[in-house]
């Protein structure tokens, strides 16, 4: 029996469990879900440095110029005397010793002495160690662990590593996450009429499947490995299914019930279980969702290029997303508006614009959903300015 779209959705969405977590290098993280907390392992900043470019100074001045320290290198000399600097740059080491740092915009240098040009007059009983009688300045130094001390969270478990994520994690002391392990696909592609490259001639059609499912698939964390074109054999398709190493493998036609659609015997020969088995939508209704008994995920998509990115959506993206971690959200919804031959019974999946408003009545497929950007799933009983589900087109 067909389910609804929505319960094809949820089915697809909540039936799998997320896969394993291992540990995985910060750098080669980005795209996967967090297992695990991420914490900082080391103060940020990890010691003591100058904020400003200029000269590390102790006590009152004018202070005698005892070195130079740059970003990297290590302080030369022993620790910084009352009425001594040493020129700094940014981010460099701070001496011990070092009250402030005076930026080259607010001293002159004479003879080796550094001399304060700009302060501002302290406020009544105000001397900040360091400062010269009758002034306050600015310290400009960053204490180690000013920013962040150790066990500080970086990013909760579930969150997805961005690139942003990675390098905070990074900064903070961690080599490694853990992070669930990144869903694998293969995608096999049915039909004597399939062709991968070239102009089609009398009969033929270019694969338009293979991108789709690699965009949906990178999209909802997982990865593509291989993508086969094979002809309407059943003994081929067999072999195929079985030799898929992946944890989801797609089949893009073979997925009704005519003279050159052998999915659903295969499965049923291979005792997979059925999760869903056609949805009440329009395009789209042959869609199917199998379990093979060793845990690989079986996805059918419907021939018709179109039916086939509704299939993925509703389908492949929630799948993989779970598969790979990621919490499960609530689809976006928006108004929308114009006419529509609604399925009694069912879901129409159209395209619509970024204003909510409906393709334009006619023949629907890959351009239409191209132009449009996304697609609204109309129950039967939409009306012109209600609200609906929406998907986004990769």
């Amino acid at each position: 029996m067909h389910k609804s779209w929505a319960d094809a959705y949820a089915v697809a969405r909540d039936t799998a469990k997320p896969l394993a977590a291992e540990l995985t290098r910060v750098v080669e993280a980005t795209g996967r879900v967090l297992a695990a907390a991420v914490r900082c392992e080391r103060p940020v900043p990890a010691f003591d440095n100058a904020a400003m470019d200029g000269f590390a100074i102790a006590g009152d001045g004018p202070w005698t110029v005892r070195g130079r320290v740059l970003a990297g290198r290590p302080v030369d000399g022993e620790r910084l005397l009352p009425g001594t600097a040493v020129e700094i740059a940014t981010g460099a080491l701070l001496p011990d010793g070092a009250e402030a740092v005076l930026p080259y915009e607010d001293c002159r240098v004479e003879d080796d002495l550094v001399i304060e040009v700009t302060a501002t007059p302290d406020p009544p009983g105000v001397r900040p160690a360091g400062a010269q009688t009758g002034h306050r300045r600015k310290r400009h130094i960053r204490r180690a662990g000013d920013a962040l001390s150790p066990g500080t969270l970086i990013a909760p478990a579930g969150r997805i590593v961005t690139a942003t994520v990675a390098a905070a994690a990074l900064q903070a002391g961690a080599e490694q996450v853990l992070a669930h392990r990144r869903p694998t696909v293969t995608m096999l592609v049915t039909g004597d009429e399939v062709i991968t490259e070239g102009s089609p001639g009398p009969g033929q059609v270019r694969d338009t499947f293979t991108g789709l499912v690699t965009a949906i698939t990178a999209r909802a964390g997982g990865r593509l490995d291989v993508s086969r074109r094979l002809p309407d054999d059943p003994a081929v398709l067999g072999e195929a299914l079985h030799g898929a190493c992946s944890d989801v493998i797609v089949v893009s036609g073979s997925s009704s019930a005519g003279a050159a659609d052998h999915l659903h015997r295969l499965l049923d020969e291979a005792t997979a279980t059925w999760l869903v088995r056609g949805v009440a939508c329009r395009p789209g209704h042959p869609q199917a969702l199998a379990v093979l008994p060793d845990g690989r995920h079986v996805v059918s998509l419907p021939g018709n290029p179109y039916a086939g990115l509704v299939a993925a959506l509703t389908l492949l993206e929630p799948l993989v997303a779970t598969l790979a971690g990621r919490p499960p959200t609530p689809l976006p919804t928006t108004t929308v508006t114009g006419p529509a031959k609604l399925m009694p019974g069912g879901v129409r999946i159209v395209p619509i614009g970024p204003a909510g408003d409906l393709a334009a009545a006619g023949p629907v497929g890959l351009h239409a959903a191209a132009v449009a950007g996304a697609l609204a799933v109309l129950p039967d009983d939409w009306t012109d300015g209600d609200p609906a589900v929406t998907l986004t087109v990769p």
